[in-house]
């Protein structure tokens, strides 16, 4: 470790999106003292949404690097990739890495990201079956994919649904198992998430809703799944997309109040003031949601970086940021402004049958979220009509000769 970053400054445990912006913000918001990022992961980081998509399958695939070559050199940032933060002392403040180092510190921000949920069924630990988070599962996955036939998918969200729409452009069968009702039933409202359904079946998938994973069979390699009906689907590979698990150890070995991750006033300090989480990692008081949330997106990650960066430069405010997300599925992409809530009431545009749409979404009268397949025009008047709270109501939503986009560009010139 160098002179400069002996001294305390600000350690970022994690190197995502989140850790990255976080390290940045601080010098674009003229932080001066040292800054130091710790990153588990072998390789510099890289940018993982186009792991599920662009990246499989190809033939001198490569990741997509977070920052450029001389990011951390021109910013003065001191990375340590391939170091994993072992422990916190707070009393001491000082960060213990798995090297035998301790890194001292004014403030920490814990940007530790989130885990795949694993199978824990009979036959899980058999070769062919994986998850895909990180570069390392996607080169696993990779090495795999060009001798695969028949691929089973077990979970209906966005990474399972992203990896079978390019499973079946490269002509692979694939099967999905989703134990709930709908495909992405947590993020999406009923009418999107059908609609999906119905596009990944007309496309040749085999969705199996209400249907469980039971367990893998094989011998050394999976072989077949075994659903919790009973049926069983042959397989040359198993994907796994059921979630993740926010990273929490680290924050609360060290007595961190921990909650589905962890916790952080709206400003996005922990219980100790001087330790910050953001990202896929933190459950922070979302006034969009109206209830504490962990938001899993490139967007709340870059964003509550930023704000922890003005927070610990004592520019403190309340974190507000619109959540949006998106997903590309084959040649449908969605895009998602807000958070829907079961029981939301929704207002159709566009034509459903073309692949062309959007979904309004109110609550108690009120414009909450839009989700929008293959209309981005739609989806960035959406994040204006919401981030404005521009008054806007159903039946006015519902009348297609009302321009949306013209109505939130013209409310906007008004702010």
């Amino acid at each position: 470790m160098n002179a400069e970053h002996s001294r305390p400054g600000v350690v970022v445990v994690g190197g995502g999106h989140a850790g990255m912006q976080a390290a940045e913000s601080l010098r674009t918001e003229g932080y001066e003292g040292p800054v130091t990022v710790v990153v588990d992961d072998p390789h510099p980081p890289y940018q993982r949404p186009p792991l599920s998509k662009d990246y499989l399958g190809g033939q001198d695939a490569a990741p997509l690097p977070l920052r450029g070559p001389r990011f951390a050199e021109e910013h003065r940032i001191h990375l340590r990739t391939g170091v994993s933060a072992t422990g916190i002392d707070r009393q001491r403040r000082t960060v213990h890495l798995d090297t035998g180092e301790e890194v001292p510190y004014t403030h920490l921000v814990l940007a530790t990201g989130a885990a795949n949920r694993r199978l824990t069924c009979l036959g899980a630990e058999l070769d062919g079956v994986h998850g895909l988070r990180t570069l390392a599962d996607a080169q696993r996955l990779n090495a795999e994919l060009a001798a695969a036939r028949r691929v089973v998918v077990v979970g209906a969200g966005f990474i399972g649904l992203e990896f079978a729409a390019g499973a079946r452009a490269r002509g692979l069968a694939v099967t999905v198992l989703e134990f709930a009702p709908r495909p992405m039933g947590r993020a999406v409202s009923p009418v999107t998430g059908d609609w999906f359904a119905q596009a990944h079946i007309a496309s040749g998938v085999d969705l199996r809703l209400g249907e469980g994973i039971d367990r893998c069979e094989g011998t050394g390699r999976v072989e077949a799944v075994v659903s919790t009906t009973g049926d069983r689907y042959p397989a040359d590979l198993v994907v796994v997309g059921i979630g993740v698990a926010p990273n929490t150890a680290l924050a609360g070995d060290a007595g961190l109040e921990v909650d589905n991750g962890v916790v952080v006033d709206a400003s996005l300090r922990t219980s100790d003031p001087a330790v910050l989480a953001v990202g896929d990692c933190a459950s922070f008081p979302s006034v969009h949601a109206g209830v504490r949330s962990r938001l899993e997106s490139v967007q709340n990650a870059t964003d509550q970086a930023r704000h922890a960066a003005r927070t610990i430069l004592g520019r403190s405010a309340d974190y507000t940021d619109l959540p949006w997300f998106w997903s590309q599925q084959g040649p449908w992409k969605l895009q998602i402004a807000g958070l829907y809530r079961a029981g939301d009431h929704t207002v159709v545009r566009g034509d459903p049958t073309a692949g062309k749409f959007s979904v309004y979404c109110f609550r108690d009268g009120a414009l909450v979220a839009v989700e929008s397949v293959n209309r981005p025009a739609d989806h960035m008047a959406a994040r204006k009509l919401i981030d404005g709270r521009m008054p806007l109501t159903p039946a006015q939503a519902a009348d297609p000769a009302l321009d949306l986009r013209a109505v939130a560009h013209a409310a906007t010139i008004a702010a």
